[in-house]
């Protein structure tokens, strides 16, 4: 109602006012009667006003309520309420289908009545242990209504009334059988991501050793040819020491056993003996060591072990294999030490430098006077390897994202995007170093640095 309606009078007082002489007395008793009623429907609009306030609250108020609920009956954890003295004041949906109960079952009831015996005590122990802390991951074991008990995880803290008061109590938890699920299921995920990032290394390292081939193959051909050349040597002396021995056992007179070892030139072929056989040696240890380091790269990662090697030896190695693959080679720079040994990955640190050179070779397809710089050395317990190339640099916005997967600048079909990314992951994690990379108008810049022991 409108405070600023007209003033409700009644019809008779309204007829008795008129009635009413215009002496002094009677103006005054009847400004007083209007002044009443006036006041009186003021109260009235006032009451109206407060009414429709009231019912805009509690309207407010209901909605609230019943989001509240809604959000407590959608929750999948189970909710329990109780009062400082432990009795149950409400429950959620959740524990209702867990134990079997109704919330009319269970309030009123102590909060010990959910659980079993045997952590009963504990719980009864809440109201008091609240004062003080917060319970967080307490296991306990949830009675249904066919008093079956089931394992639980609860957490337990304080509810406070508006004056900060505390008030009573709230529990909320899921079933370990959910969580040993959900745990479960994260464990699985992290298997098969663990076995497909090793596919991935294994992948990366055959799609290498394919581009490698030519350059192994070159390796592979100086020492075999070398020992085949020379069993050719050998082969041709055991045909003239058999001719010669032949006639020694024959009883060839001494002068003509003379000529005959001048024309078969013995002496010669004494001498040269010695360093063909140490010639072939060396040559098979050659191509034993690339049959290894062979084995090393293509080892799975599962393979891998800890131990002690050369790493500049390692770093030849991989210059070799991949320049002598190359149609163009660049120029090496190469300076090292003659010896640098750590403990550490050997297949592993030398897939990263094969993939950090062949990365420097792809960048100079281009240029005219292509050359890459290696350099090595130790620095506090760290052993560093820098593989430089004077081709065109990274631009800044791709630096940022040189070592993510799949990121690649080479067109379509001739890069997948995973060697610098397989090489950083192999750098921090397997061999718990770091691969940095910088740029410069001399070209890009990469930084391995590993450390000089790694306990396996």
């Amino acid at each position: 109602m409108n405070a600023a309606r007209e003033p409700i009078m009644d019809d008779g007082i309204k007829t008795l006012l008129r009635g009413v002489s215009a002496s002094p007395d009677a103006i005054s008793n009847e400004s007083a009667w209007i002044e009443v009623i006036q006041r009186m429907d003021e109260i009235y609009a006032d009451i109206v006003r407060y009414q429709v306030q009231l019912e805009e609250k509690n309207a407010g108020l209901e909605d609230a309520q019943r989001f509240i609920q809604s959000v407590i009956s959608s929750m999948s954890d189970v909710l329990v309420v109780a009062d400082t003295g432990g009795s149950i004041q409400q429950v959620n949906r959740a524990l209702e289908s867990l134990t079997g109960r109704t919330t009319a079952e269970l309030v009123g009831q102590p909060l010990a009545a959910l659980f079993s015996a045997e952590y009963a005590p504990k719980v009864e122990d809440f109201a008091e242990h609240i004062r003080t802390a917060a319970i967080s991951d307490c296991e306990v074991e949830l009675l249904d209504a066919n008093r079956r008990a089931t394992p639980i995880a609860i957490n337990c803290t304080p509810r406070f009334d508006h004056h900060g008061r505390l008030s009573g109590l709230v529990i909320t938890g899921r079933p370990l059988g959910e969580l040993q699920r959900a745990y479960d299921d994260l464990r699985d995920a992290h298997h098969q991501l663990k076995t497909t990032q090793q596919q991935l290394v294994q992948s990366e390292k055959m799609a290498s050793l394919g581009q490698l081939v030519a350059g192994v193959a070159h390796e592979l051909n100086n020492p075999i040819s070398f020992v085949f050349g020379n069993m050719h040597a050998l082969k041709r002396y055991e045909q003239r020491l058999h001719s010669y021995l032949t006639a020694i056992h024959d009883g060839l007179p001494e002068d003509e056993r003379e000529q005959l070892r001048k024309k078969l030139k013995i002496d010669r072929l004494l001498a040269d003996i010695a360093p063909l056989i140490d010639g072939s040696l060396e040559g098979a240890d050659r191509v034993g060591q690339i049959v290894e380091d062979l084995r090393r790269f293509s080892t799975p990662a599962n393979q891998q072990q800890c131990q002690g090697f050369d790493l500049c030896r390692v770093i030849n190695t991989a210059a070799e294999w991949v320049i002598k693959a190359r149609r163009v080679r660049p120029v090496l720079d190469i300076r090292i030490p003659a010896t640098l040994t750590i403990t550490g990955y050997e297949g592993y640190v030398h897939q990263i430098l094969v993939n950090l050179l062949q990365n420097a070779a792809d960048a100079l397809e281009d240029v005219s006077q292509p050359l890459i710089r290696i350099r090595a050395g130790i620095q506090h317990e760290q052993a560093w390897v820098t593989v430089q190339d004077n081709g065109p640099g990274i631009p800044s916005p791709q630096l940022l994202r040189i070592f993510d997967p799949f990121f690649t600048t080479k067109g379509v079909g001739k890069g997948t995007g995973l060697g610098l990314y397989i090489s950083y992951n192999l750098a921090t994690e397997q061999c718990r170093g770091s691969l940095k990379a910088d740029s410069d108008e001399g070209g890009a810049l990469f930084t391995l640095t590993l450390p000089r022991e790694l306990a396996p």
